[in-house]
């Protein structure tokens, strides 16, 4: 049985921090940072049967031609994946009454929608762009045992060996995939290996007044080379993400919307009507 400060309830039996009951989400999830993109995902439903909030997690859940789905936010970065996917599991393979894992387990089908910045001169702003990989700077899955691993291992020791020659004293970095099953579905549209980041300005490369510790650190990442190509992009979720739906088994994939080409200093001028469009191929995809 599962402790009462492990698995944490409100009074109304809901999940901690998500607020939800098991019967409120379904077994395909979008996952948005922002909270105002739930409305966005929900506003093509056609019904919505769920309409909760709690501090900036944002849950509807509808029918979509046919078939039922849950949007929910997430709020930025990985520390908050880290609640969101260990509550989604909880919900769907913990019996909640009882305070024990179910014997047969749920998979769930989890969609990230969010944007990105690329790191390569000739990926372009507006560029939807699948990560095949997330190689987290992070941290967060350092946290979990995760000696199951597939091949993806492979370019965790192959960055961590590039970071120490390189001279970045950042957080030992871990590498896991989209989900095979999951990049079918989406495989008309380009793929790319994403870094995350626990951080929006420096430990993306950017300065403003708080002076950098790395300088070089984007043309030193855009010019390192794996088996399975170049790092493509940065952002703050996607190997969380992978990782902890690797460890949980559930079935993930990131989807970019490119907003920024950090070597040329674009950014996006269309971007919502971008997304809007990202969002559809999601919907029709899941």
């Amino acid at each position: 049985m599962l402790a009462n400060s492990e698995l944490i309830l409100n009074p109304d039996g809901s999940i901690y921090h998500l607020n939800l009951l098991p019967e409120d989400i379904a077994s395909k999830i979008i996952l948005v940072g922002d909270p105002d993109r739930v409305e966005s995902v929900s506003n093509l439903f056609d019904s919505v049967r769920v309409k909760k909030q709690k501090r900036e997690f944002i849950a509807h859940t509808g029918d979509f031609n046919g078939k039922e789905v849950t949007v929910i936010s997430t709020g930025i970065g990985s520390d908050n994946i880290d609640i969101v996917l260990n509550e989604l599991d909880a919900l769907v393979n913990i019996d909640l009454a009882k305070r024990e894992v179910k014997k047969t387990l749920t998979t769930l089908e989890i969609v990230r929608v969010g944007t990105s910045g690329s790191i390569q001169s000739n990926i372009d702003v507006d560029t939807f762009l699948v990560s095949a990989y997330g190689i987290g700077m992070d941290g967060t899955m350092n946290a979990y045992d995760y000696d199951n691993r597939s091949d993806e291992q492979d370019i965790n020791l192959d960055f961590s060996d590039f970071l120490f020659e390189a001279e970045i004293d950042l957080c030992l970095p871990y590498c896991f995939g989209a989900h095979t099953d999951m990049l079918k579905k989406f495989s008309e549209l380009n793929k790319g290996i994403t870094l995350t980041h626990n951080g929006f300005y420096a430990p993306q490369g950017r300065q403003l007044r708080a002076e950098r510790a790395y300088p070089d650190y984007i043309d030193t990442m855009a010019g390192f080379k794996t088996k399975y190509g170049k790092i493509t992009n940065f952002e703050m979720e996607t190997s969380t993400i992978y990782g902890l739906s690797s460890v949980l088994g559930h079935k993930a994939i990131s989807l970019n919307l490119i907003l920024a080409n950090r070597p040329k200093g674009q950014f996006s001028v269309k971007y919502k009507e971008k997304m809007e469009e990202l969002i559809h191929i999601a919907l029709d995809k899941i």
